[in-house]
């Protein structure tokens, strides 16, 4: 995938350029884009649309495919590619749509950077926007024919077989086929879950499979978000906790993630905060039950042992397991929580514990939590490539001082 000669020459001289005007640029995109496609503000998160992290992402990851392609020693960008994918696929993300998008970001770099924008330059930044659309576009059908989901229907109606009210804030809920099996999927993989809200919008959220691969059923675990610091509650995440009850058919679309529990017997080291125990837990649940000798590490922070979402399950797990340990942080009230190990109070602090050899890192929870559980395994030997990540919402790694 290559540009060519006088683009790659054009986007060198103006990378720079688009990449301090990136954010400026996507916060023109999308309410041009929106006001002439109000259909499309079905496939986009709002939440992530209000606070800015949409238009971020997509900034950061537009200018880092260029940079990819007229710089050899820029990092690869196959994973971030390989990731926007996946997140694409669960929304239902259809081919036509990649010429709107093209169509309204392309004339947002103009009106932004005006006359700067000739017709060379112009022409220069097309061929970016589709190298980038066509990859993605590629992938993404290969992901919706390895499911067999037909793009044009990308969503299956599922329904809720039985609900657990894990504590205050977190329910699972148990999700069955209407018709047919749940799809082979990964464990570690999410689901989007598209629910019609009061003001008649339409609105998908990804959900993480908290349970290991069943094929009759699957559990979503979801948080109920409050909104703190003037911004508004969670608008599906507190739909979902009024309205689903067994009996309940919902939409969900195909299981979809690149962050997966491999094959492999080496030893595992996970690292949760919060509803980030939700791969976690999908972990555990299958290791128990296939690899119940495999090495694994076990390290959770969470407000209190009343908050620890799933921590009974992932108990049961760990005890199941010849060579699991769990470690837990809880900022309140650590001292009396009942866990296999004491919890230790506050924040966590990754510095002393016990990593084994050649182990393979999963990570989820909030970003700055992973970044700094990240600078901490890799100051105590874990190679960076061994490290893994999952984000709920737009992946904004990129854009965070590592």
């Amino acid at each position: 995938m290559k540009l060519s000669p006088d683009s790659a020459a054009i986007v060198g001289q103006t990378a720079g350029v688009v990449a301090e005007h990136a954010e400026e640029i996507t916060k023109v995109f999308y309410p041009d884009m929106f006001a002439a496609h109000p259909e499309l503000l079905n496939v986009f998160n709002r939440a992530n649309q209000a606070i800015g992290e949409q238009p971020k992402a997509l900034a950061a990851s537009v200018v880092a495919f260029a940079v990819h392609l007229i710089d050899p020693d820029a990092p690869d960008f196959t994973p971030v590619m390989q990731r926007i994918a996946h997140k694409h696929v669960s929304l239902g993300i259809k081919a036509p749509e990649y010429l709107i998008v093209g169509r309204y970001l392309l004339g947002a770099v103009k009106k932004v950077l005006g006359d700067a924008i000739t017709p060379e330059v112009g022409a220069a930044w097309d061929e970016v926007y589709w190298l980038f659309a066509t990859a993605l576009i590629a992938e993404e059908a290969r992901l919706y024919a390895q499911a067999g989901t037909d793009p044009e229907q990308p969503w299956r109606k599922y329904r809720v077989v039985e609900r657990f009210e894990e504590s205050d804030e977190v329910f699972s809920l148990l999700l069955s086929p209407v018709s047919g099996q749940v799809p082979s999927h990964h464990t570690g993989q999410y689901v989007a879950i598209a629910v019609d809200l009061p003001d008649g919008l339409r609105q998908p959220r990804q959900y993480t499979i908290s349970s290991g691969p069943r094929g009759d059923s699957l559990r979503v675990t979801i948080k109920r978000v409050k909104g703190i610091n003037g911004a508004p509650d969670g608008q599906v995440s507190g739909w979902l906790h009024e309205n689903a009850r067994p009996g309940t058919v919902l939409d969900v679309s195909q299981p979809a993630g690149d962050v997966v529990l491999d094959e492999s017997d080496a030893p595992l080291v996970l690292v949760s905060a919060g509803i980030g125990i939700t791969p976690v837990a999908a972990i555990m649940e299958d290791l128990s039950r296939r690899q119940p000798d495999r090495t694994v590490r076990l390290f959770h922070a969470d407000k209190s042992h009343a908050h620890h979402a799933l921590y009974d399950g992932l108990r049961r797990q760990v005890l199941a397991m010849s060579d699991a340990r769990a470690q837990n942080w809880y900022e309140q009230d650590a001292e009396n929580a009942p866990t296999l190990h004491p919890a230790r109070p506050g924040f966590m602090d990754l510095t002393d514990v016990e990593v084994p050899q050649n182990a393979e890192v999963f990570m989820c929870g909030p970003l700055p939590f992973m970044q700094i559980a990240r600078r901490t395994l890799i100051d105590q030997g874990v190679p960076s490539e061994n490290i893994h990540y999952e984000v709920f919402g737009p992946d904004l790694w990129a854009q965070q001082p590592r």
